[in-house]
């Protein structure tokens, strides 16, 4: 698969078989995405690879803490956008799509709170790496850089068949990361990757996302 394919087809996927991820598989796409370009070289990612019974246990405290009403208190924030702005009407679109394919009625409560956890398991995937940064670092400033390093994840991941879904709700609860997975205090939870072998009769892998047309989003100057 070329470099512009990988890109064309990448998807997130939301539904895995069990089959484990073999530790040099994701070390061999994690040494790939550590070329990955950043600011003078700052590198300021670091990596969290959960898997068996630490990923299970991860699983179990995100639910318990959701089905209590515990308030996410996620360290890094990847929404913001206004109820009246076109990035909503794109999330709306997306979850309108996906609550299609799973059969999930708009009014149905309980299948769009079954629906709601799947993330915070992690979608079921067999493997997740925890992308990390520095705390003595800003906030702002690694995000670009980690941005570019989670891309080369996803895209390195499809060489090896597996499919991906970076996902935030799997570190919405920071101290249960910290405490079952060992994550130092001194680093901050960024973001979450699922990983596996997708499973392709899941109905929500069947999604097909559009994008806006480039030449609404580009403005062309002396060219």
């Amino acid at each position: 698969m070329n470099v512009i394919e990988a890109i064309k087809t990448r998807k997130s996927i939301r539904g895995y078989r069990p089959d484990p991820v073999p530790r040099e598989v994701l070390r061999q796409i994690l040494s790939v995405a550590g070329r990955s370009p950043s600011a003078m070289n700052s590198q300021p990612w670091e990596f969290a690879v959960l898997g068996g019974d630490v990923l299970d246990r991860v699983r179990e405290a995100n639910l318990a803490r959701l089905r209590d009403g515990i308030p996410p208190a996620e360290e890094h924030s990847v929404t913001g956008w206004s109820k009246e702005s076109v990035y909503r009407t794109r999330q709306v679109e997306l979850a309108k799509g996906l609550f299609q394919l799973m059969g999930i009625e708009r009014h149905d409560a309980a299948k769009r709170a079954r629906w709601l956890e799947r993330g915070f398991r992690f979608f079921d995937a067999p493997a997740a790496i925890i992308v990390l940064t520095d705390k003595s670092l800003k906030l702002e400033t690694p995000l670009i850089d980690i941005g570019i390093v989670i891309q080369s994840i996803c895209l390195a991941a499809l060489e090896y068949d597996l499919g991906t879904c970076i996902e935030d709700q799997g570190c919405m609860y920071p101290d249960v990361l910290r405490e079952l997975a060992d994550i130092p205090d001194t680093k901050r939870i960024v973001m979450a990757i699922a990983i596996g072998y997708p499973d392709r009769d899941f109905p929500a892998n069947r999604i097909q996302t559009t994008r806006v047309p480039i030449d609404e989003i580009t403005l062309w100057r002396g060219i």
